[in-house]
């Protein structure tokens, strides 16, 4: 597998934010999203070929209960299933980070689908028109659901933003308010303090999650941590 790095850290976002886990971030996307936290790992995608015997020896020197399984685009990987069956065998509770645009079976506890919207679009011309083609899969999305614990994490950068968040419901009706997150669009930590108040204000005004960006409140845009 093409992995851009392992470490251990903790989860910064969602339902398990501030558990400690082992995150494996695999490299290469379909899509190009403009604030895109990880280019390394999309815009230019870096890393090296791990064999699942290599990744199983990390996971099983990890003293971490969770693993993370993230992107890039994990769901693009060939041996993610086989990768997911090692962490079910070790008896490690799994959540996969998705912008739900491939499907494929996997074992996980928890599958962080993050769609990406009109917001996201890169500015790029080279790169606009494969990006909205691919980024909304709405069959992927209901197997997803279908098979899967799911959450659904949205990026929220401007107030319109949160209105585009009910028109992608209004596809889903099969979708809980309680299993819908908004989180600041924030790369540092400077972002983060300017959005996360009125963000977190309208996560509730619309009964909806809040979901902090505890690694980037630490970290801001350092890598690896």
């Amino acid at each position: 597998m093409f992995i851009a790095e392992t470490y251990e850290s903790f989860q910064g976002e969602g339902p398990w934010a501030g558990t400690r886990s082992l995150f494996i971030r695999t490299s290469g996307c379909n899509l190009r999203c403009w604030y895109c936290d990880t280019p390394y790992t999309s815009w230019h995608p870096e890393g090296e070929q791990r064999t699942l015997d290599e990744l199983a020896e990390t996971i099983d020197k990890s003293a971490t209960e969770h693993v993370v399984i993230t992107g890039g685009e994990p769901m693009l990987a060939a041996q993610l299933t086989e990768l997911t069956v090692i962490c079910q065998e070790q008896n490690r509770i799994v959540t996969i980070e998705t912008a739900a645009t491939v499907d494929r079976s996997v074992e996980c506890d928890l599958m962080a689908v993050s769609p990406k919207r009109l917001n996201s679009a890169p500015k790029d011309a080279h790169w606009q028109m494969r990006h909205e083609q691919m980024r909304h899969q709405p069959a992927v999305v209901r197997s997803l659901l279908n098979h899967y614990n799911c959450i659904l994490k949205f990026v929220i950068d401007h107030e319109a933003d949160v209105a585009d968040v009910h028109d992608y419901l209004s596809e889903f009706p099969e979708i809980a308010a309680s299993q819908v997150w908004l989180m600041p669009q924030a790369r540092t930590q400077e972002e983060l303090k300017t959005q996360s108040g009125w963000v977190q204000a309208a996560a509730a005004a619309n009964g909806f999650q809040f979901s902090p960006r505890l690694h980037v409140e630490q970290f801001g845009d350092k890598r690896g941590v």
